[in-house]
């Protein structure tokens, strides 16, 4: 008998042609490949080319051909005609809306240009938007790091010049030991998955740091289920033991930072903790050569980490002991740390004991010479294998600041910093923190602000105060409240501009940030505030205008919405001048390009601000001759020089194509991208490959690529200087004083050597139980759960309870609990989950959607059994009785203490007395209406 084989297409043609661009799904911006039948998206595939994912490809990545289907896509430009809220518009053409918006903001520009706040979210265009808003003439400006990355950010740039996400990977081919502190999984989860087993399959250990044990923490070999807000006081606790034990990289400290340069100890000068230096200001260490004074960066010098040297009567001593003086006190032991940390001592020192032994007895070399900045030439390269990430987990606490400088501290004392096996540079970092910009606030009618909004303040001189004293910002950035908040504020701006504190605003712009729910504290709150009015009868936010592609909580709240394109209808710049792709080994950028037409009546935001400023002619935006510079985002992309042969893309430069990083603009560069698959990467030479901030081989690619115009090696800076002028200023030394109240709070927060502080603010009494949330891996934006796709995965969340929670308020999964804090109050289902952190509960963010938004159903799961958090914080603090209003942020850098919120449990009563979570909003009126029940389409014939 025989059997007929079926015939089975084993490769079905899966599409016509291929075109090549850029995910938008997360921050990781992978490579992809998008398959096309008649014109339209019918697969999406990695592209396995891409430096950064090669190849590999997640859910959400995926999931993309369901953003460009959505049917909560908005349509047309839109006029609000009813009260805000009520989601009454009408639908105009595009000449109309940019005629209104230009009505409304030219007269601003002419009178007062801060009078326009202009903040956008996850935009990855910020080097456009902030250039728009400089010419425009506003200070009010900044991107959603202030509520999201700040911390991190900042404390890396001050601390090592660079930081973890997007500055910075570990070394996956070397390390031996990862150590990961807060990290969820909708950031860089590709490079994350696909280097974490690369290590495991190579026997390498996994150390997660997480109250809550999901996504990488599920995976690692030793789990740490901190308490929340304490990661600074475990991480000193390490630092405490391995200065004991002597398990610190001291040839390192010596040459690479600023651990052997003297500091002024007289308690009377005005001086008094800043550095010594030479009359050409370079910082002083002594040669242990000679026992005298040299500059840090004098060729042949040996800094002696242990120098000390008196001026006349004062005194100076070398960081390193100001370092030991203070973390081998007993405060900073394993004992006395325990019990706030929740990890038991004999812990943590099993900890300190693996990261010394895998970083100094698992020591390995790489047969490398390379020179470095004082011209000394290395034949080896030494490694330390162990590496750290961390992420908003950290950060997200008014101590977060501190934490994050005190666990790249941690690197450093290891030797792991730009070493083989540790953690490594992308470029375009690193970067002294001399090499940014600092912060500019002054606004003149008709005039470009003058300079960029954002930056690093090296003291007080820096802050953006008017003449006056009073904060030059809406959000109050770089003000004595929190003078290093390199991000902005972007979750103050709402309040301060209703409060009319510390001025009123004209308009409100805003791009792709849904502030009237998810991306704000105290949602209630801001929902009365933008549709709250005064007594003239007058919304206190005047003007609002928005920009989204999909029909987003915040769009009822506008009056006037410019629809954006989804991610493959437009044009979009990765860059280095910005937040590009970049990989240890190689400087990239890439694009996004319209793959599909819209078939909508919609633009791509950046072309949308090109066109608004030609109609206002702004300066930067108009020639000489009066006529535009450029007529869309992708000609300002090609043709715009930030300085001369600098441009937002590095790769095929020149007339010919043929530059790299610098080079006069290329008619032709973004089909040379797409013929190379939408991206473009420039490798590093072996020889410069680690040690990149004193590597001179680094330094001079670096030069020639244009990532800075002559070499900038630098030491790492374990304390920071600036912020002991903060500390001068607020003992009464200086021309510039903070105001009485904020003194001590300065004084004590604001230590260039890393400190831990509690974080549970007064008004908390009676609620002891941590409450956070987190991003799972098949989210990243609002978008994620109105994707067909994705929203199967996460349609609903609970609130998760460990054990002994549940045991005490006699819950069980599907219960539904009353969760209360000194703000607020909600009703949610829950959930049993033993690997978390025993004091703490938690729930995915932003799976809860408002009824009549994202084109969901009204009893859409998602509205129904999908909450926030947000509900129960404040932007504010508790009133303290002194008539002020703090901000629910750290002191430091001003950004958002999502993660301090502490709230009470209770039961609610049986399952089946409950239908919705509480609070349930009335519905909002949609401009796109309800999406179809079964979203079925068919590409090709």
């Amino acid at each position: 008998m025989t059997f007929q084989q079926p015939r089975v297409e084993t490769s079905p043609k899966v599409s016509d042609e291929i075109r090549q661009t850029t995910c938008y799904m997360c921050a990781c911006r992978c490579g992809i490949n998008v398959h096309m039948k008649d014109g339209k998206v019918a697969y999406i595939e990695g592209n396995r080319d891409h430096p950064v994912n090669k190849g590999v490809l997640c859910a959400k990545g995926s999931a993309g051909i369901m953003q460009v289907n959505a049917p909560s896509r908005l349509k047309a430009p839109l006029k609000r005609v009813g009260p805000r809220g009520s989601g009454e518009f009408e639908e105009i053409s595009w000449d109309e809306a940019l005629e209104i918006a230009a009505g409304w903001l030219e007269p601003i520009r002419k009178d007062d240009p801060s009078k326009l706040a202009f903040f956008t979210g996850r935009d990855q265009s910020q080097s456009f938007t902030g250039f728009w808003a400089q010419n425009f003439g506003t200070c009010n400006y900044a991107a959603h790091g202030g509520f999201c990355s700040v911390n991190m950010a900042t404390a890396g740039i001050y601390t090592m010049g660079g930081a973890f996400w997007e500055f910075g990977q570990p070394d996956w081919d070397h390390t031996k030991l990862f150590m990961l502190f807060g990290v969820a999984e909708d950031h860089d989860s590709n490079p994350i998955k696909m280097g974490l087993g690369k290590i495991k399959a190579r026997g390498a250990r996994v150390i997660g740091v997480n109250p809550i044990r999901s996504g990488y923490n599920a995976i690692a070999d030793d789990w740490v289920g901190i308490t929340p807000g304490t990661d600074g006081l475990f991480i000193l606790a390490l630092v405490h033991e391995l200065m004991k034990a002597g398990k610190i990289d001291l040839d390192y400290l010596s040459r690479y930072t600023n651990a052997p340069v003297l500091v002024n100890q007289d308690p009377n000068s005005p001086d008094k903790g800043l550095f010594l230096r030479d009359d050409h200001g370079t910082p002083l260490v002594i040669n242990r050569k000679t026992g005298k004074l040299a500059p840090f960066d004098m060729k042949g010098v040996r800094p002696d980490l242990g120098g000390s040297f008196k001026m006349g009567d004062i005194t100076h001593v070398s960081v390193f002991q100001l370092m030991a003086e203070r973390y081998l006190k007993d405060e900073y032991s394993p004992e006395a740390v325990a019990e706030r940390c929740g990890i038991p001592a004999k812990r943590i020192r099993a900890i300190a004991a693996e990261l010394a032994r895998v970083a100094f007895d698992e020591a390995f070399e790489l047969d490398q010479e390379w020179t470095d900045f004082r011209g000394e030439t290395h034949s080896k390269m030494i490694g330390r294998p162990v590496a750290m990430h961390a992420m908003r987990g950290v950060s997200a606490h008014a101590n977060g600041f501190q934490t994050c400088r005190a666990l790249h501290v941690l690197q450093i004392l290891l030797g792991t910093v730009e070493a083989p096996g540790g953690f490594r540079f992308k470029p375009p970092y690193p970067k002294p923190v001399e090499a940014h910009p600092a912060p500019h606030c002054r606004v003149t009618p008709n005039k470009p602000l003058d300079g960029p909004h954002l930056g690093f303040v090296h003291g007080p001189e820096h802050l953006a105060l008017k003449s006056d004293g009073s904060p030059a910002r809406i959000d109050k950035a770089f003000t004595w409240e929190n003078p290093m908040s390199s991000h902005g504020l972007m979750h103050m701006v709402i309040s301060n501009a209703h409060a009319g504190d510390p001025y009123k605003i004209d308009t409100l712009f805003m791009y792709m940030a849904n502030m009237s729910w998810n991306s704000s504290m105290n949602t209630g709150g801001v929902i009365d505030m933008l549709t709250d009015k005064g007594e003239d009868g007058e919304y206190k936010i005047p003007r609002i205008i928005y920009s989204d592609a999909y029909s987003s909580e915040m769009v009822a709240y506008a009056d006037l919405i410019l629809p954006d394109t989804t991610y493959l209808e437009r044009h979009d710049c990765i860059s280095m001048l910005d937040r590009p792709i970049c990989e240890a080994d190689g400087a990239a950028d890439a694009i996004r390009w319209p793959v599909i037409e819209p078939d909508r009546d919609v633009r791509g935001f950046q072309t949308v601000l090109v066109q608004l400023a030609n109609k206002m002619k702004l300066p930067g935006f108009t020639a000489e001759d009066g006529n535009a510079k450029w007529q869309d985002y992708a000609d300002y992309i090609v043709n715009h020089e930030r300085k001369p042969g600098i441009g937002p893309l590095a790769g095929f430069r020149g007339p010919d194509g043929d530059k790299s990083g610098r080079g006069e603009p290329n008619p032709e560069q973004l089909d040379k991208y797409i013929k190379n698959g939408g991206f473009f990467v420039e490798h590093i030479p072996a020889e410069a490959s680690y040690f990149k901030p004193w590597n001179r081989a680094y330094q001079d690619w670096a030069v020639d690529l244009g990532l800075y115009d002559s070499p900038q090696p630098y030491l790492f800076q374990l304390y920071v200087e600036p912020m002991r002028k903060f500390q001068l200023a607020a003992e009464g030394h200086g021309e510039r004083q903070p105001p009485e109240h904020l003194r001590q709070r300065i004084k004590d927060t604001m230590d260039p050597l890393p400190i831990w502080y509690e974080t549970d603010q007064q008004g908390n009494e009676g609620f002891t139980v941590n409450a956070l949330t987190q991003r799972p891996m098949a989210m990243y934006h609002s978008w994620g759960t109105q994707n067909a796709w994705l929203r199967q995965l996460h349609g609903r969340n609970p609130l998760y309870l460990p054990t002994k929670l549940m045991r005490k308020h006699d819950l069980n999964d599907g219960d539904w609990a009353r969760v209360s804090s000194p703000h607020g109050e909600i009703t949610v289902p829950v959930m049993e989950m033993a690997a978390l952190n025993d004091n703490t509960v938690w729930t995915w963010n932003a799976i809860g959607k408002r009824k009549g938004t994202w084109a969901l159903e009204e009893n859409a799961p998602e509205a129904t059994k999908g909450f926030l958090l947000n509900h129960l914080i404040h932007e504010l603090l508790p009133p303290k009785g002194d008539g002020l209003r703090w901000a629910n942020s750290d002191p430091i850098t001003g950004q958002a203490a999502w993660f301090d919120l502490k709230v009470k449990i209770e039961k609610a009563g049986a399952p089946e007395d409950f239908t919705e979570s509480q609070p349930a909003l009335e519905p909002i009126k949609s401009p796109v209406g309800t999406g179809p029940k079964d979203l079925t389409w068919k590409v090709g014939k």
